[in-house]
């Protein structure tokens, strides 16, 4: 069996490794010219993720790449702290999530790949796909084409493998943030704690997390209620929003002003925030979509990228074990959408706190510290990381 695999994000290279673990061949096809060096700003792998790399034997080069984050702090505009958690359960080894660069994932991910034998083809936009019967035939924008038993959509939340599926399937929702992210030095502010802190601002919100290096890598989340139009955002200058985030911030206690004067504006790429909370139709025929492309969370669950490095195992598991890709990619889906889809849940209604109104943000400073002490690394919130996948175990249809 050969795969077409649409995305050499991050799920795209993992789910070529995962299937090459099983015994099946599979080529990446990237619609960027070059690796995506440049994309993003930084994510966080949960221990989930973390684990399930593992699974493949492709989690050490990540971890290394960048540094641990085990805990989150929330705080008020004035400075009143409203809770804390930890950011998943440590491993076995003592192994908690870790936050690294975006490009520096697609880098090391793209790098495994190439060298366990996976071919990966750059400049390939993928336009369409048709069934051929016993197959599938993909066609790029460069008007080459490639045929293979089955096409898995690894192309993110604007997916075009999905709307080849489903041509009914429902657009990605605008989430009402702005996401921006930079990297700021010589602000003085101590990593000793080792994890983030989470500011809900008056106007914005604004997180952060001291790396080893004595550098700062911040994000900020920025309620906008109209969907920006697209290229809307690209037209505006990096120092542009250097100066409307200064405006945003203050006023507000904490570090977010001193972050945003020290960093690059270079760095200051703003995108919207947008996500797949529920999609009727993951598959069809010998199609699939995984990871963003199936059910994109917003960044403020912190398992985007878990959830698909855990999509592209549990795949490679179904098509190992159960003879015809529907059964697969059927079984896929019902190991898979409950539990991504709780997630994305999760992560909108923390969403509708970053916009609070006046109202709404002295209700939620007045009991965030009430709920967080209940329910603050209980059983239930950190079922989301304790997620674990053996490989071994094989996999039956229902």
């Amino acid at each position: 069996m050969t795969v077409l695999i649409a995305g050499g994000g991050i799920a795209g290279p993992i789910t070529a490794l995962a299937l090459r673990k099983a015994g099946i061949d599979a080529v990446v096809f990237e619609a960027r010219s070059e690796t995506a060096d440049a994309a993003g700003a930084f994510l966080t792998l949960a221990t989930n993720g973390i684990d399930a790399l593992r699974t493949i034997g492709a989690g050490e080069a990540a971890l290394a790449a960048g540094f641990s984050t085990p805990t989150l702090t929330l705080r008020s505009a004035t400075g009143k702290n409203l809770g804390a958690t930890r950011t998943g359960r440590e491993l076995p080894d003592g192994t908690a999530s870790h936050t690294l660069r975006r490009a520096d994932l697609y880098r090391i991910l793209h790098d495994e790949a190439v060298s366990r034998g996976v071919r990966i083809e750059h400049g390939k936009r993928l336009v369409g796909a048709e069934e051929t019967g016993d197959g599938v035939r993909a066609v790029f924008a460069d008007g080459t084409e490639a045929t293979g038993e089955l096409l898995i959509g690894a192309d993110g939340v604007h997916s075009t493998v999905r709307s080849l599926i489903d041509p009914a399937a429902p657009a990605p929702a605008y989430s009402g943030l702005i996401g921006l992210g930079g990297y700021a030095a010589g602000t003085g502010l101590d990593g000793a704690d080792g994890g983030y802190t989470m500011i809900f601002g008056r106007r914005a919100f604004f997180g952060y997390a001291a790396s080893p290096d004595d550098g700062v890598w911040w994000f900020a989340n920025v309620p906008r209620a109209r969907e920006p139009e697209r290229g809307e955002l690209e037209a505006v200058s990096g120092e542009q929003w250097r100066r409307t985030l200064t405006d945003l911030f203050a006023g507000d206690a904490g570090p977010a002003v001193r972050c945003v004067e020290a960093s690059d504006p270079g760095d200051l790429r703003a995108t919207p925030v947008h996500s797949v909370p529920h999609l009727p139709v993951w598959h069809n025929g010998r199609m699939v979509v995984i990871g963003d492309a199936a059910h994109a969370p917003t960044p403020t669950s912190g398992q985007g990228a878990s959830l698909s490095i855990e999509d592209a195992v549990v795949l490679a598991k179904c098509l190992r074990d159960l003879p015809a890709p529907r059964a697969a990619f059927a079984r896929f889906e019902e190991l898979r959408r409950p539990r991504v889809e709780s997630i994305i849940k999760a992560a909108a209604r923390i969403n509708s706190n970053k916009a609070a109104g006046p109202v709404g943000r002295v209700l939620r400073d007045t009991f965030l510290p009430v709920v967080l002490k209940l329910t603050a690394n209980s059983k239930q919130v950190m079922s989301a990381y304790d997620h674990h996948i053996d490989w071994d175990e094989r996999v039956t249809a229902n």
